[in-house]
């Protein structure tokens, strides 16, 4: 096991600021445009996919080959420092391969992953599609759902899944769907569903209050066929996990075995989304930093007034303390477990952090804080949806809560 360590190696420096430069000369010019415009930013994803940020390498060097857990965050923060929405544009697709390498077997993870991002030359996306209209913290409660046609070993797709990132513009959908509705949670697999696949297609394009360069849709699935070998894990597997619920089902004393196909995802992922909340909170707290130190009232630099400077001083407090929080969850993740529920720890603390200090940078900057002349109000925008998705604030304290008293709280 890595000890835990704050000190980066020499491959995580050069991997910060490789991506800060990124982020510096080729996100932040571009923010504002791609805000204003709701658009996906495909040349800017391309632009990544040319230097390797956007690759399957990246992520598996960031995520597989690095034994402390804290590369991917390091990279995420510096990269959303640059702006939210296109960070999530280039980084949207790893959720599907993370839905993909927390299910699969290790052909399906050879086959699928890769195909989530395509090559410098040819870019391609994933979409993980779990949130519905009427089940969105609640994934348990899931309406979609596959049915098995023995005859042609083949699942039958049907449902409709609402905020999916990169939804209906993907190459890749991973699909979590019901399989025994009466099972709620334990009954439900993955699927993935390949390009072109006659029946998926887009529903309507959310027009969102921030992260407007990522892309946010519906997906509706209208009899999707997808073979046998597109469920992840694979049948024999499922049919397992399904008896044994079934059997914890019959017998409610005993306590039930098997792992939510969407939860799993979730938990391997919150710490790489507080990470991204961060780098949003780090890049208001520079921008009022800096502002605060040229802007003159009463004959002085506004930040020798306490009232600013005590802000500022709490802003880089409060954003330390949550990078903290991530760095431990990460690592944990990668060495060992969760004993507190440390990754909804983190990201709770991140989101939290990342909506007051953005809106504390609005405070110090005054009216000019709240026009989009100045980008304070769009790292607002951007932050807010840090405390809804992936798990909400009130997600995240139910789950720590479960944890810390061993006691299933509702």
């Amino acid at each position: 096991m890595t000890e835990f360590s704050l000190a980066l190696n020499e491959d995580q420096i050069q991997i910060r600021d490789w991506v800060h430069e990124f982020a510096k000369d080729v996100v932040r010019p571009n923010a504002e445009e791609w805000d204003e415009r709701e658009e996906f930013p495909w040349p800017i994803v391309e632009e990544a996919a040319k230097i390797g940020l956007y690759s399957i390498d990246f992520m598996s060097n960031a995520i597989m080959n690095d034994s402390t857990g804290l590369t991917l965050p390091i990279a995420l923060e510096e990269l959303f420092w640059g702006d939210a929405g296109i960070g999530l544009a280039i980084f949207g697709s790893g959720l599907a391969a993370a839905g993909i390498m927390g299910n699969a077997t290790p052909e399906q993870i050879i086959e699928w992953v890769p195909q989530c991002y395509g090559t410098a030359d040819k870019v391609q996306l994933g979409a993980f599609c779990v949130s519905e209209p009427d089940a969105g913290s609640d994934v348990s409660s899931l309406r979609t759902r596959a049915v098995y046609d023995e005859a042609k070993d083949e699942w039958v797709l049907n449902g409709t899944k609402a905020w999916i990132t990169n939804g209906g513009i993907a190459d890749i959908h991973v699909v979590v769907a019901a399989v025994d509705p009466e099972l709620k949670g334990r009954g439900q697999a993955s699927f993935v569903v390949p390009p072109n696949t006659p029946g998926l297609s887009m529903g309507q394009k959310y027009k969102k209050h921030g992260i407007r360069a990522s892309h946010t849709a519906e997906v509706v699935l209208d009899d999707v066929r997808v073979p046998g070998h597109c469920l992840l894990g694979g049948k024999e597997k499922l049919d397992e996990k399904l008896a044994r619920a079934r059997e914890a089902l019959a017998k409610p004393a005993k306590e039930s075995s098997g792992k939510q196909p969407a939860m799993a995802t979730f938990e391997a992922t919150r710490p790489a989304v507080g990470a991204q909340a961060i780098g949003i909170a780090r890049a208001a707290y520079e921008y009022a930093l800096q502002y605060a130190g040229e802007r003159h009232a009463f004959g002085k630099p506004i930040i020798k007034n306490q009232s600013i400077a005590f802000m500022l001083a709490d802003m880089a407090t409060e954003i330390d303390a949550a990078r903290l929080l991530v760095w431990r969850a990460a690592w944990l993740a990668r060495n060992g477990t969760y004993v507190n529920a440390e990754g909804s720890m983190s990201k709770l603390k991140a989101g939290r952090v990342a909506v007051w200090a953005t809106e504390r940078a609005i405070q110090i900057l005054g009216g000019y804080g709240y026009v989009r002349e100045y980008p304070v109000e769009r790292f607002h925008r951007d932050a807010k949806i840090y405390d809804i998705f992936e798990g909400t604030e009130q997600i995240q304290q139910l789950v720590i809560a479960r944890a810390i008293s061993g006691l299933r709280i509702e």
